[in-house]
């Protein structure tokens, strides 16, 4: 595919994707459609590896390892592993979320991470995630839920009732300010009755079936090209399917290598990492360490295979805005459309170091890449990735990289068209090599 039917996947990938949850059905519907097949793995039943085998393992419906069997085992290879994350900042439903007061309806919501809550004003707003029920055979059972069309909406204060807000930016109280307009209120029916109507007629269970669900609140707008000649994207969720999206196609491309290829795209990375399935758990290790099992290795030879292992942390990076020059390192002005960035940080708050570095300007050189540098203002606090957090876990080599992009964590962020295809070229070579 071209620069721009890459990009224009990725935007397909992430309209179809508006939670953790359908992040991982999304993946698993582009699985089904190809050949050789992908086989699900449950980590309940043992498993049987074959070299060459595609496998991939769910945990808890929103994060997913995908692997490709080597050909020789993880002791004399190691594993190349390329991490991402399936969540995003935003707003999430609180339990009881439904209230009425002044003839409306609203939806209390909780800040999930560190999103712009100024951009979700005025947007089409709708919710997706999954609901937990009892199925007919009274057993506990999730599924996907996703409403299409724009639900919600969280208006703007008039200029006239809130003049300085050009001079002292939009600030929103997080308990009063961000509920959300659901509809307008009926006596005939209480605002928790009315919502759990609604999820019964989006999913096709009874009500009072529904027991719990986690849903996220997205923007129905779709993805888009701008610019004078396309050159750029907009989409919600850059931050991070783009790099999800990147290592996987990059994965689908590898086979009938020698070394175990995987991919490992955690959520909750936007709050921390610390749950049964981020990259702060046990998920990434316990797959890895049952790859060892299945190919006949000791626990030495697992050992030896994460001593050769080494992992890309793919995760966004701040590209240069020039109307806010202060906000940058002079020395480290990262270009949109000028290559994958490498994220340095002294305080290891980016896993890169020198050899990792070296390392990955080499598969960039080899892949025809332009590559930049980028490095946080010191007087500003420097955010965080899955690299360190899965490189201390392992005791493996790690790069932290990542595509430019503007307006991270807002509703609706942008970056460069030829900045994907150069991500994934570089996967390419770095699975190859």
């Amino acid at each position: 595919m071209s620069g721009k039917e890459l990009v224009q996947n990725l935007l397909d990938f992430i309209d179809a994707s508006p939670s953790p949850w359908h992040v991982v059905k999304t993946i698993e519907a582009q699985l089904a459609t190809q050949t050789p097949p992908w086989q699900r793995l449950d980590e309940t039943a043992k498993w049987t590896l074959q070299p060459g085998g595609r496998y991939y393992v769910v945990r808890d419906d929103s994060s997913i390892v995908l692997f490709i069997q080597g050909q020789k085992s993880p002791a004399e290879t190691g594993f190349k592993i390329i991490g991402a994350h399936t969540d995003s900042p935003g707003l999430r439903i609180k339990p009881n979320a439904a209230s009425s007061a002044d003839g409306l309806v609203r939806l209390g919501v909780e800040v999930y991470g560190g999103p712009i809550l100024a951009t979700f004003t005025d947007r089409d707003l709708s919710l997706a995630g999954r609901i937990a029920y009892k199925n007919d055979q009274d057993q506990i059972a999730r599924m996907p839920v996703k409403f299409d069309q724009p639900l919600l909406r969280l208006p703007n204060l008039a200029i006239h009732m809130n003049r300085a807000v050009n001079e002292e930016g939009l600030k929103l109280q997080k308990q009063t300010e961000l509920p959300l307009i659901l509809s307008t209120s009926t006596e005939e029916q209480l605002p928790p009755a009315y919502f759990s109507a609604l999820l019964q007629q989006q999913s096709g269970i009874a009500a009072e079936r529904i027991l719990s669900w986690d849903l996220a609140v997205y923007d129905t707008q779709k993805g888009a090209f701008w610019g004078a000649e396309n050159e750029f994207y907009a989409d919600s969720q850059l931050d991070n399917l783009a790099s999800c999206h990147a290592a996987l196609q990059a994965l689908l491309d590898a086979d009938g290598m020698d070394a175990t290829r995987v991919c490992a795209l955690f959520d909750h990375e936007e709050i921390g990492s610390q749950s049964n399935k981020g990259a702060d758990g046990s998920f990434l290790p316990d797959v890895l360490g049952r790859i060892a099992l299945a190919t006949a290795t000791d626990s030495e030879d697992y050992a030896r295979a994460l001593a050769k292992s080494f992992m890309i942390s793919a995760d966004m990076a701040h590209a240069y805005q020039p109307n806010f020059p202060n906000a940058y390192d002079p020395g480290h002005k990262v270009i949109v459309n000028k290559g994958p960035v490498i994220k340095v940080n002294a305080n290891h708050n980016y896993s890169s170091e020198s050899v990792s570095a070296a390392m990955f300007v080499d598969w960039c050189e080899q892949a025809g890449v332009p590559y930049q540098t980028y490095s946080h203002r010191c007087d500003l606090p420097c955010g965080s990735t899955i690299g360190p957090i899965t490189s201390a876990k392992l005791g493996i080599r790690s790069i932290d990289v990542g595509n430019p992009m503007w307006a991270m964590h807002s509703l609706r962020e942008s970056a460069g068209v030829l900045d994907h295809d150069y991500m994934i070229r570089v996967m390419k070579r770095f699975f190859a090599a």
